[in-house]
Formats: C-alpha cells, sequence, structure tokens
C-alpha cells in the first residue's frame, strides 16, 4: 500500500459513490413464510442475479414497498459538522417517515448501530405517537434474519444497484461498487472525485484526502 493510500480503510460506512436507499416493505401475516419458501436471505448472501429475481417476487407478495432515496448531496449536509449529526440519525429519520406512512401493526426495524437503546429512543421521537401506541416495536442490529427484513434489504440493494449501472452509463467508467475498498472504485476516486459531485459523498474522508492532496499538489506547484 502506498504512502497516501491507507485513507480507503477509513472512511465512514457505506458507499462513497451513489446514494442511500432506505426501503420499507409491508406484508400481510400470512404471507411472511412465503418470503422464505421463494428463497429470501440475508441480501450479502446473494449474487447480482439472484437478487433482481427476487425482488420481482417480493413485490409480488408486498402489501406496499416504500423506497427513499437519500443522494449525497443531502447525506453531506445531513452529517455535516456544523449539524452535530451523523448517518445512523439520518438513517432514523428516513425510517421514521417510511414507517409513518406505512403505518403497519408490526415494525422489525434493522438498527445501523449496536447501541439499540440510543437509535430506539431516538427513533420513537420522530414516529407518530398514536402509531407507538398500536404497534408492536422490533429493533435488532443486523435483523436481516427477519425476512421481511431481509426482503426489504433485498429491494434496497436492486435499488442501489440499479443507480450504480445509471452512473457508469454517465461517467462511462466502472465505479466497481462504489465503497472505497473495492480496487475499481479507487481508480475511479482517483481518476474523478471532483468531476462528478453530484454523485460523490464529500463528507467522506475518501474525498477529503484526495481534494486536500490535490491542494497540497497545487501548492506545490505553484
Amino acid at each position: 500500500m502506498k504512502a497516501g493510500e491507507k485513507f480507503f480503510k477509513n472512511s465512514p460506512k457505506g458507499p462513497c459513490v451513489g446514494s442511500l436507499f432506505l426501503v420499507g416493505a409491508m406484508f400481510n401475516e400470512e404471507d411472511v413464510p412465503k418470503l422464505k419458501e421463494i428463497g429470501v436471505k440475508d441480501s450479502k448472501l446473494l449474487t447480482h442475479k439472484k437478487r433482481k429475481e427476487l425482488s420481482k417476487e417480493i413485490e409480488k407478495l408486498a402489501v406496499e414497498i416504500k423506497i427513499i432515496q437519500v443522494k449525497p448531496k443531502e447525506i453531506d449536509e445531513a452529517v455535516s459538522d456544523d449539524n452535530g449529526f451523523n448517518l445512523n440519525w439520518l438513517e432514523a429519520k428516513k425510517q421514521a417517515e417510511i414507517i409513518n406512512q406505512l403505518k403497519p401493526h408490526k415494525m422489525i426495524i434493522d438498527c445501523p448501530s449496536p447501541n439499540i437503546n440510543a437509535y430506539t429512543n431516538y427513533l420513537k421521537k420522530l414516529l407518530d405517537p398514536e402509531l407507538l401506541e398500536t404497534t408492536q416495536l422490533v429493533i435488532e442490529h443486523r435483523a436481516e434474519k427477519h425476512m421481511p427484513v431481509a426482503a426489504a434489504s433485498i429491494i434496497a440493494k436492486c435499488e442501489r444497484e440499479k443507480e450504480v449501472e445509471e452512473i457508469e452509463k454517465i461517467t462511462k467508467e466502472s465505479i466497481g461498487s462504489g465503497y472505497s475498498s473495492n480496487p475499481v472504485c479507487q481508480k475511479f476516486l482517483k481518476e474523478n472525485f471532483d468531476k462528478y459531485p453530484e454523485f460523490i459523498r464529500r463528507s467522506w474522508s475518501t474525498f477529503k484526502v484526495l481534494d486536500e492532496q490535490k491542494k497540497q499538489k497545487s501548492l506545490k506547484e505553484f
């Protein structure tokens, strides 16, 4: 590893390129076992092809699906130092939007943080008070063992993968997974980090280090 490249390991969670997708999928209780029957499981254990196939079956079984796309600019604004905010709180805010709209009788929520109590308390403040009185709330870290959560994750990953394809059509370059640890993405970022502000999360350390390196290089040349 060359000097100056280790920042690729130190970026915040999530991809440096592209949006954050949050999905709420609501099912009738009697249809939940069918998710396992069609092959739903942790989305990370499935191939891109299989996720695409399953997403169509999931959509048929779901009562309703709500998708929220959070673009890089909104992420950067939310997690800026001035706001004292972080990505977990942003996810909670978007999850609350989905839940308040779907109004389920039972909520199973994948908590992005191992600090479940803090996350739960924050999320509850964002939920409709009447909904909290009538709804069972289940919040777990790494909750994809629950079929509805795994199904929602599959939809989210499919949306993410569609966006990656769209970005590559525009840039005419491969961005790999869009994660800073991915070698293909590393190459893309080094060559294009300041060319596509609409796609790159500028609040990530990945961008900040590359931007600083460019500034230092410009000073030396000056």
